[in-house]
């Protein structure tokens, strides 16, 4: 009976959740379904209706915005940005992360190396872009993928370095302590016993800087500026010109340009919750 009595008082709470949450699914779902009606329509159909179904499939959006944008030189450019990227991000992060997890307590400088991490968070790159654009000039790195790979490896190392922190804090020190007593350096015990822990966080890590790198534009329209070096999304802003926008090969472009980061969260959706809540708990 006093079950019954409190579940009926949460229903309406229940259902405000409920009416939310779908609110939510909406506001998501509209843009893509969006995207799709307008890669598969032809000018005159957009020049009617945007909300209206296509009368067929075009598929020349996909044809010419693949040749536009060339695609498969700007997908290999957009790959060998990305995943170095993502790579260093995780090998620096999680050395960093463990350093001031393990040691902030007893070093001042590792303690100042966390309040600048956490500070370093709240400072949009657009305040760094003249700066960083007359360094990279200056050290000739413009139009330079691994340039690229430098800048988006800094600007990620902070946040990434954030989420290790906890993780680390909930691993005991006695698996480590363990280790020193067999004579392991402390470099060793971290790859060989600390690292292979992290492996929940670290592909939290992997995936969320995937998708962010994947479709990083502001640091890419900066410092890639050449055809040459152009990755996927600074190719698609070249569809919107001065006078005329061409959405429907845009948005064609985008879709199919969005497959690799969707196969890739297919593969890794399941450590991201579970990373991100185990890495905000710290001890």
């Amino acid at each position: 009976m006093v079950t019954d009595m409190k579940h009926k008082k949460n229903m309406p709470g229940d259902v405000i959740l409920l009416l939310l949450m779908l609110a939510t699914i909406v506001i998501f779902v509209i843009p893509l379904y969006l995207a799709v009606l307008t890669a598969f329509k032809s000018k005159p159909e957009l020049s009617r209706s945007v909300l209206a179904l296509p009368e067929g499939l075009y598929l020349e959006n996909f044809r010419e915005g693949m040749r536009r944008s060339d695609f498969f030189h700007s997908l290999r450019n957009s790959v060998l940005v990305t995943f170095p990227s993502v790579i260093l991000i995780v090998l620096c992060a999680s050395m960093s992360g463990y350093s001031v997890a393990r040691h902030a307590q007893k070093t001042a400088a590792l303690q100042l190396l966390d309040k600048v991490y956490l500070a370093s968070l709240m400072i949009p790159f657009q305040i760094l872009m003249i700066p960083v654009y007359r360094i990279y000039k200056a050290l000739n790195l413009l139009n330079s993928l691994p340039g690229m790979v430098l800048m988006l490896t800094g600007t990620s190392i902070a946040y990434a370095s954030f989420l290790y922190v906890g993780f680390v804090k909930s691993i005991p020190r006695e698996i480590e302590e363990s280790a020193y007593m067999d004579g392991c350096s402390e470099m060793k015990t971290f790859w060989i016993i600390t690292f292979p822990l992290l492996k929940p966080v670290s592909a939290t890590v992997a995936a969320l800087h995937v998708m962010w790198l994947w479709n990083d534009f502001n640091i890419s329209i900066i410092l890639l500026q050449k055809e040459m070096v152009r990755t996927i999304t600074v190719k698609q802003f070249y569809f919107f010109g001065q006078y005329t926008a061409e959405y429907g090969l845009a948005f064609a472009a985008a879709i199919v340009s969005m497959i690799p980061v969707i196969v890739c969260f297919a593969f890794m959706q399941k450590y991201i919750v579970n990373g991100i809540a185990a890495g905000a708990v710290k001890s």
